[in-house]
C-alpha cells in the first residue's frame, strides 16, 4: 500500500499526544482535520482502539512510542485496514506484528501525504 492509496481513505485514527500543539500527533490531526478526514485520536482522548466509534479502523496513523503502539494494537479487538507509521513510532516488532495480522502498513508521514494532495501543513 502506498502513502497515496491510505491518503484516499476517508478515516484516520490517530495514536498520540493530539492536545500538545507543540506534539507532532496535535499538528498532523489538526492537517488531517483542516483537508476534510475524519479524525479519531487514541492516546490523550480516546483510552484505546476498541474505543473508536466506528467499526473498523480504517487506517491507523501511529505517533507514539513504538511500545504504545505495539500495545494498541495487539489490545484492539476491531479489524486494521491499514497502518502508517510516522517516524520514530516504528520498530521491527511492530513490523513484524502487523505482517503477522496481514495488516499492510508504511514508514511514512501523513503531513507529506497531505502536501503531495495540494494542502498546506503548519
Amino acid at each position: 500500500m502506498t502513502l497515496d492509496q491510505m491518503m484516499d481513505k476517508d478515516v484516520f485514527t490517530l495514536a498520540g499526544d493530539t492536545l500538545d500543539s507543540g506534539k507532532y500527533a496535535y499538528r498532523i490531526k489538526r492537517a488531517l482535520t483542516d483537508a476534510g478526514y475524519r479524525v479519531h485520536c487514541v492516546g490523550k482522548e480516546l483510552v484505546s482502539l476498541d474505543d473508536v466509534p466506528e467499526d473498523s479502523i480504517e487506517v491507523l496513523d501511529l505517533c507514539i512510542h513504538p511500545a504504545k503502539g505495539e500495545a494498541l494494537i495487539r489490545a484492539c479487538h476491531k479489524p486494521i485496514g491499514c497502518v502508517l507509521i510516522q517516524p520514530g513510532a516504528g520498530s521491527d516488532t511492530i513490523r513484524a506484528l502487523l505482517d503477522e495480522k496481514g495488516i499492510p502498513w508504511l514508514d511514512g508521514c501523513a503531513l507529506k501525504g497531505l502536501e503531495a494532495r495540494g494542502y498546506k501543513v503548519l
